[in-house]
């Protein structure tokens, strides 16, 4: 592809992370007074206490579930879906939005990463569970919104100061919309398991394809991993897609967007239309060049644990050093895993322990 047009798409998209939250929350210029009472409100920062300090920036805890809600039966046989969901957080992803509004950072935190979820009231039964060590993405169905930040400012040390929440389901009725999303991979993804078969090449993918394309875990060994930069080449396409088909910036079809979104959207109580629509004009000057997607670097892919299975055990160092720079509002090192200046070249050798750091990206470099 000419490299004026990838510039082209990747600036798209760059911009259209802001567009994310307007189209997930269905804000735009003419609904800010109307749309917002179909978003669901939540309360995950209540009840807090002993959380991190405050840094420089923004950080919005975005969430795709895997709720079935509202769903036919001919929609879950068409998306390879069972009856039957356990609410669990399908996707977990940190953005963070610099200070001065000039730079965008999102960050996957792998679902199955081991964690500790800190002492909560089940949400299944009411009753008290002490700490307890588990996936991640347990924390939202045992404890709700509230139980999943606790959990990942647990990990990250970062304070979130905002909580998102969609379901997928709803996400890919978009994509539908939007009149579909362009993917592109290097070899054939098969998962009979999610009901995903494309080519190697470009394809141009449908709703229930692209729900495919981002929950397929039986594609190889990378299981959880290879899932995650699948969801943010996803996101990309269909931000890119959106902006570029006028859907975003068009009253009515936006609407439509909003429409097939809304009623699986969740945010707290103090993220209303007008702060995400200042959020989204702060940052509707970004290029390419501002925007990142990164990775939580993993010490040990497949650490089992009696009760758990197989588990995402972090590198902690190498994870300090992504989110020191969340905190201090940096932007993300490129490569997690190896330290820069003065202290890499007292540790020149890579760590036995460090594993799996993948370099941040840029926008230009997952579209096709």
């Amino acid at each position: 592809m000419p490299a004026g047009r990838t510039r082209r798409r990747a600036l798209r998209a760059a911009a259209g992370l802001a567009a994310l939250i307007l189209a997930t929350s269905g804000v735009g210029h003419a609904m800010v007074g109307t749309v917002t009472d179909g978003v669901r409100r939540v309360d995950p920062f209540d009840g807090l206490d002993d959380r991190p300090a405050a840094g420089r920036g923004l950080n919005v805890l975005l969430i795709g579930t895997d709720s079935r809600e509202g769903l036919t039966e001919e929609e879950r046989r068409a998306y390879h879906l069972g009856s039957t969901a356990c609410h669990c957080a399908d996707a977990v992803l940190l953005l963070h939005v610099s200070a001065e509004r000039d730079r965008v950072d999102l960050v996957s935190l792998p679902r199955d990463s081991y964690a500790e979820l800190p002492a909560h009231t089940f949400a299944v039964t009411g009753d008290q569970h002490p700490s307890h060590p588990d996936k991640l993405n347990a924390a939202l169905s045992h404890g709700g919104p509230g139980l999943m930040v606790r959990t990942v400012e647990d990990l990250t040390g970062v304070r979130v100061d905002h909580y998102l929440e969609v379901s997928f389901v709803s996400f890919m009725r978009a994509v539908d919309v939007v009149g579909g999303v362009r993917v592109c991979t290097e070899r054939p993804l098969k998962d009979a398991y999610a009901g995903l078969d494309l080519p190697a090449g470009t394809s141009s993918i449908d709703g229930a394809q692209a729900l495919a394309y981002v929950r397929a875990r039986h594609l190889d060994g990378a299981s959880d991993l290879g899932r995650m930069e699948r969801q943010q080449r996803f996101l990309a396409a269909f931000l890119d897609q959106a902006l570029g088909s006028g859907t975003l910036l068009n009253p009515g079809r936006l609407s439509d967007t909003v429409d097939a979104l809304l009623g699986s959207v969740s945010a707290d109580r103090g993220f209303g239309a007008e702060e995400m629509l200042t959020l989204a004009r702060a940052m509707g000057g970004l290029t390419t060049s501002d925007t990142r997607f990164g990775s939580v670097p993993i010490a040990d892919t497949a650490r089992d644990v009696p009760g758990l299975g197989s588990t995402l055990v972090w590198d902690d160092t190498a994870a300090d050093r992504l989110f020191d720079a969340v905190r201090d509002d940096r932007p993300l090192p490129d490569e997690p895993g190896r330290p820069d200046g003065d202290e890499a070249a007292q540790d020149a050798t890579p760590s036995p322990a460090t594993g799996v750091a993948p370099p941040t990206t840029t926008a230009d470099e997952v579209l096709c």
